[in-house]
């Protein structure tokens, strides 16, 4: 998964409108991209706790913190561990989109306040999709889990997310 910035989708846009006119060139995967990001080095993880009406849920998650991560994010990998994820840090509290271009792993979208609360949860975005998914509001971060794990873990807006990024707020 990887933010989209106003740029991006100013581009995203436009590589659309010719996929109109040559939709095999856009949707084709540029190999020497996906090479790249499959080369990218592992970043190590950082414990998240997720506080829900069922307890606490932790999690070791990725942090993304510069642009180059944030729109590589998960892009290209097949699997991710169930106690995992990625979190997007977007330094700023600020109204964010995300996509699921070149993304094969379904996941759940955790859009988390600078206070640390969660604000929306989007579930189930689905794979290699270009859908914009909003934040539905300013938020600081956001967290990707596999599909589903939301729900099983009972992970809702007001829930409290720990981790150093929330912290010195």
């Amino acid at each position: 998964m990887k933010s989209v910035s106003t740029a991006a989708r100013f581009a995203t846009h436009l590589i659309l409108a010719g996929a109109c006119l040559c939709p095999a060139i856009a949707l084709r995967v540029d190999p020497a991209a996906a090479q790249a990001v499959a080369k990218a080095p592992q970043v190590p993880t950082e414990p998240l706790t997720i506080t829900t009406a069922g307890g606490p849920r932790r999690f070791s998650v990725e942090v993304m913190r510069d642009d180059a991560g944030r729109s590589r994010g998960l892009m290209f990998r097949r699997h991710m561990a169930a106690d995992h994820g990625m979190l997007f840090d977007f330094e700023q509290d600020q109204p964010v989109t995300m996509w699921m271009k070149n993304t094969y792993l379904p996941l759940d979208m955790v859009f988390i306040q600078a206070d640390g609360r969660v604000s929306h949860v989007a579930a189930d975005a689905e794979p290699l999709s270009t859908a914009i998914i909003p934040s539905n509001g300013p938020v600081l971060a956001v967290l990707e889990l596999n599909a589903g794990t939301a729900a099983r873990l009972g992970i809702k807006p007001g829930d409290r997310v720990e981790h150093a990024m929330f912290a010195k707020r």
